[in-house]
């Protein structure tokens, strides 16, 4: 199988460093690929938004499986803007990653991939867009993954500690929902093998205040955690204060039961747990 990456980033590359081998051929783009020699082994393209090169035209005429990591903007979907004429052509399976954001607030409560999504944040209204972009695009064979908030080495409560960045902001009722990185590649590759197209929350089994999260690490570390901020009166920033604009248990039964993926960090204890024996904070 040849594979193309729209967007090589977090997660991208995550995937890629656990699954290469299962693919002939591995290209994706970055914005400046002379910025980028952390991607060896990968046939690196630039993409920015506008008008593609002929040679990344063709390779992705050429791929097997297109995982697409670029977010929509206000204008549309660039990716589908730039490609959308060779998109259209034959039949490819596409893996696009989008956001748990879709749904919306529903004050803690659960959701699935049954629940319509109601977001009143432009930014999901726009993932909304996209994803019935794409679908309509590729004649429905794609996977939507709906991402929840990713973590991972370097990228998590430990690191937000160790570097006092981390806060305990405090909305009573609040909670988020998580995933490891690790716990996305083997989604979509789970995704890529499946048969057909459709809709998976990718999230771990716990949804939880974001509080207790930076209260588990700093057990973890052996430090005090931060002091406690209430919401309503907390400095935070407009676009800090919109995630809180939402709270909601997103589940991940179809996850397991149609992809067969089993977690290896079902919560978020248990990422951290490996991450602080992996010596995270020493990387």
């Amino acid at each position: 199988m040849r594979l193309f990456i729209l967007g090589l980033g977090y997660s991208a590359r995550h995937f890629i460093r656990r699954f290469s081998g299962n693919f002939s051929h591995v290209a994706g783009t970055v914005r400046d690929p002379a910025t980028r020699d952390d991607l060896v082994g990968i046939e690196l393209h630039g993409f920015a938004g506008s008008r593609p090169a002929d040679a990344t035209v063709d390779l992705i005429r050429e791929a097997d499986i297109l995982l697409v990591c670029i977010p929509p903007g206000s204008s549309g979907d660039p990716a589908l803007a730039a490609f959308g004429d060779v998109l259209a052509e034959g039949r490819r399976k596409v893996i696009y990653l989008s956001t748990i954001g879709v749904y919306g607030d529903h004050a803690g409560g659960w959701v699935d991939e049954s629940t319509p999504p109601q977001s009143s944040l432009d930014r999901a209204r726009m993932r909304v867009a996209a994803e019935q972009a794409w679908t309509e695009t590729v004649h429905g064979n794609v996977a939507i993954l709906r991402l929840a908030g990713i973590y991972g080495p370097g990228r998590n409560a430990l690191v937000t500690l160790h570097g006092g960045t981390a806060r305990r902001i405090i909305k009573p009722g609040q909670v988020f929902n998580r995933i490891h990185v690790d716990d996305i590649a083997s989604a979509i590759m789970a995704a890529i093998n499946h048969r057909n197209g459709g809709t998976w929350n990718i999230c771990d089994d716990e949804p939880a205040p974001p509080q207790d999260v930076i209260a588990y690490a700093a057990q973890l570390m052996g430090i005090a955690p931060p002091a406690e901020e209430a919401f309503a009166t907390a400095d935070m920033s407009a676009m800090a204060r919109s995630f809180y604009a939402s709270s909601a248990r997103v589940s991940n039964a179809k996850l397991k039961r149609q992809l067969g993926v089993t977690l290896a960090y079902p919560t978020y204890r248990h990422g951290l747990d490996a991450l602080w024996r992996d010596d995270e904070l020493r990387k």
